[in-house]
């Protein structure tokens, strides 16, 4: 996974208000799907302190997400739609979200973050390519950013291949294929806050919306 690279935007940002969250299609109903993973976080009494364990490491999600994509029956129980993309929600390990996506061809999410989240994800089938950008946006209080130069970055993930990233990773993930389905399957801890939605054009960026979970769940 590449680096973060030290640039910032060029330009400061502007504009504190953010649009309400829109409506997003709700998710199938939880998948019962449970692969064997790290396990479950416990809790357990000392004295009368109740200590709890932490949740899964950003190697443990890659490692979730890239087992799942091997699980052959799985991948093909998805339902698959040809012109909008599929998901079904799994059992993440130690608390955390999972998702199971199906891509048609020549979709894609769309610039976005994950909040505060750490995340993983692996194409199952298919192709996917990812742009992201080696930079940490500003968490609030801006409409418009305009980025610096060098901070794109491009990876193409055939199938068996993934990437874990970190807090606040901004990226657009896409199928380019114009016959092929893709699917993948993606975790996140903790399970996504919000959603940050972004449009591009050329070097600016622009808030658009922000998502909370009742909007995808």
């Amino acid at each position: 996974m590449s680096s973060p690279s030290s640039a910032v935007p060029s330009t400061l940002p502007t504009a504190a208000s953010v649009p309400s969250p829109a409506t997003a299609p709700a998710a199938p109903a939880p998948a019962v799907y449970a692969p064997a993973g790290p396990a479950p976080a416990v809790s357990a009494r000392v004295g009368s302190a109740r200590t709890v364990s932490a949740g899964p490491t950003v190697a443990e999600l890659l490692d979730f997400v890239r087992r799942t994509a091997e699980d052959t029956a799985l991948i093909a129980s998805l339902p698959l739609d040809p012109e909008g993309r599929t998901w079904v929600r799994l059992d993440g390990p130690r608390g955390s979200e999972a998702w199971l996506i199906g891509w048609p061809p020549g979709t894609g999410t769309g610039w976005h973050d994950h909040a505060d989240s750490v995340g993983a994800f692996t194409t199952a089938s298919g192709t996917l390519k990812e742009h992201s950008l080696a930079v940490r946006l500003p968490t609030d209080g801006w409409k418009t950013l305009e980025l610096n130069d060098g901070v794109d970055r491009e990876r193409e993930l055939a199938a068996g291949q993934g990437r874990a990233f970190g807090q606040n990773h901004v990226h657009e993930v896409l199928n380019e294929s114009d016959s092929v389905h893709a699917v993948s399957v993606h975790a996140y801890y903790p399970p996504l806050p919000r959603i940050r939605r972004f449009s591009r054009t050329g070097a600016v960026l622009r808030l658009e919306q922000t998502e909370v979970p009742e909007d995808w769940q």
